[in-house]
């Protein structure tokens, strides 16, 4: 039996209005988004602009990994970033 990837890494480009963070509010442009299975099934989502050090936490997290998938998480995750309108972690 194959074990589900713990994590996932994608660069997307933030729709108009960018994605809301924790940590510095709206990130804005180019941005690696990373989405990682904490160890009770929920998930966090971390962002950094591409190419820096600092990492931020995308707002509405951790979440609850849904039952098909962390994969369905990320996707979601990247979908509402391109959109951007201060975009947070999907909920359920």
């Amino acid at each position: 039996m194959s074990e589900e990837a713990r994590r996932y890494a994608d660069e997307v480009t933030a729709g108009p209005g960018g994605a809301m963070t924790d940590e510095v509010g709206v990130v804005t442009g180019d941005l690696t988004v990373v989405t990682t299975r904490l160890p009770d099934d929920r998930a966090t989502v971390r962002v950094q602009y591409t190419g820096a050090e600092e990492w931020y936490t995308l707002t509405g997290g951790p979440v609850a990994v849904p039952p098909d998938s962390l994969e369905t998480l990320h996707t979601a995750v990247l979908e509402a970033v391109r959109q951007g309108g201060e975009a947070v972690v999907p909920g359920p």
